[in-house]
């Protein structure tokens, strides 16, 4: 039996789609999106064909893809996972893609390393298991590889011709050499004051990179207005109108911790929040494997981490607020930097639902954070890890997380992009090459 899942529900598989004969047909009529069925609003629930358009014709709401998913043999289903390869196409029975997609031209990001954290665990006091998943191992080091990887896809159905994107530096990046190794065009933007390392390597693949003087979300609404314009046809913007396909790569972070943790889930998650997309889907894909079978059904908490320089979903939940006033930006977490976040409410509904909570830190915690977890377990995060970090400490500090439950914390990329925020770590000492030397600088 079958059924579809709708931004987090679950309805019968005859319910209909209108204004279309069959959902899972793409603009060319393959049959090209798995188990996709349909677009469904947020809001409102209405149902539309697949195709790219993020908002609902009836209510603006945000679209999202709903699934007819393989429920009714969970041992058969989890056999045929982890036979797949060591990617995130290991789940593309549960994602919008083609059968064999994992041999089309792509990145295969995924099955990053889920990383026991027991020294780090020892210093903040946690007694029940600490995990960090470290997806700075992905190609372009960052979790957005994952979510460009399914965007990509949906441009190939839909015969979109450039890849672009709005982007506070790592999805620039994503975007790019996904679009090099597809063969396809790319045009991304970015905030003209990006991190020196993020410029370079959304550069280096070749594509068009443009600088817009402003914050991500002046770039974010030029973005929208470009796709409106003429220049824009044939242009998939991952997180604009491909959007409800680009948020579904997030899924994959909630599908491997549960298939590393043994298929079963941990008492708590911290995840960061930028739009808030990432959160909302790994608490997607969290309730999908409930459904499915695939884990048992628990208990979760979800805390969602921001720096305290853009913390508009962290001020509304401490003031008990359902919506999220924007903010300007001004943190040295720059992939977080998005002062007005799509998801922020749907943030807010899933900490309060799961238990959990929304916290932040300041810049200088961030820092701390990114010593600390380098120093205990040898990972060097960029700033949003040190976000999660931060925050984690914070949570225990404050008693809103029990540090005898198990917990993951996301690392979202990689520390040597973000080089400047631990600027002045250099050498210990500096001597002439002598044994006296050495005894002298007090190392022996």
């Amino acid at each position: 039996m079958a059924v579809q899942t709708v931004a987090g529900t679950t309805q019968s598989a005859a319910s209909p789609s209108p204004g279309s004969a069959d959902p899972h047909e793409d603009a060319t009529g393959d049959k090209s999106f798995g188990p996709a069925a349909a677009l469904s609003c947020r809001e409102c629930g209405t149902r539309f064909p697949l195709s790219p358009v993020f908002a609902c014709q009836e209510c603006f709401g945000p679209l999202e893809v709903a699934y007819d998913l393989p429920l009714g043999d969970p041992e058969g289903l989890r056999r045929r996972i982890e036979a797949g390869p060591a990617n995130i196409w290991r789940y593309a029975p549960l994602l919008p893609v083609p059968a064999g997609v994992a041999e089309r031209p792509n990145l295969n990001p995924g099955w990053t390393k889920l990383v026991r954290a027991d020294n780090l665990a020892r210093e903040l006091g946690v007694t029940g298991g600490l995990h960090i998943k470290d997806d700075s191992g992905n190609p372009t080091h960052s979790f957005k590889d994952r979510v460009v990887a399914i965007a990509l896809e949906a441009a190939r159905a839909f015969g979109l011709t450039t890849l672009s994107c709005s982007s506070t530096g790592n999805l620039a990046g994503a975007v790019g050499a996904a679009a090099a190794r597809a063969g396809l065009r790319s045009c991304v933007f970015i905030p003209a004051d990006l991190e020196a390392p993020k410029v370079v390597m959304a550069a280096v693949y070749g594509g068009e990179l443009v600088a817009i003087e402003g914050t991500y979300d002046d770039v974010n609404r030029f973005c929208s207005e470009l796709i409106g314009d003429p220049v824009g046809e044939g242009w998939g913007f991952v997180n604009v109108n491909l959007r409800p396909y680009y948020g579904e790569g997030s899924k994959t972070l909630a599908y491997e911790i549960a298939e590393q943790l043994g298929w079963r889930l941990p008492d708590n998650l911290v995840v960061p929040i930028a739009s808030g997309s990432q959160l909302t889907k790994i608490d997607k894909g969290l309730k999908e494997l409930i459904a499915l079978g695939l884990v048992a059904d628990k208990p979760y908490r979800i805390y969602g981490a921001q720096a305290e320089g853009c913390s508009p979903v962290s001020a509304a939940f401490k003031a008990g607020h359902d919506v999220v006033r924007p903010v300007k930006p001004d943190t040295i977490a720059k992939s977080l930097a998005i002062g007005n976040p799509a998801d922020g409410p749907y943030v807010l509904d899933i900490a309060r639902r799961t238990g959990g909570a929304v916290e932040d830190v300041t810049d200088e915690q961030i820092v701390a954070a990114i010593r600390l977890l380098a120093r205990t377990e040898g990972i060097f995060a960029e700033t949003a890890g040190g976000v999660t970090v931060g925050v984690l400490r914070k949570l225990i500090e404050s008693g809103q997380l029990d540090p005898a439950e198990e917990t993951v914390v996301l690392n979202t990329g990689d520390g040597l992009k973000t080089l400047d925020a631990v600027a002045g770590t250099g050498p210990t000492a500096t001597i002439r090459p002598t044994l006296a030397a050495f005894r002298e600088a007090g190392l022996a």
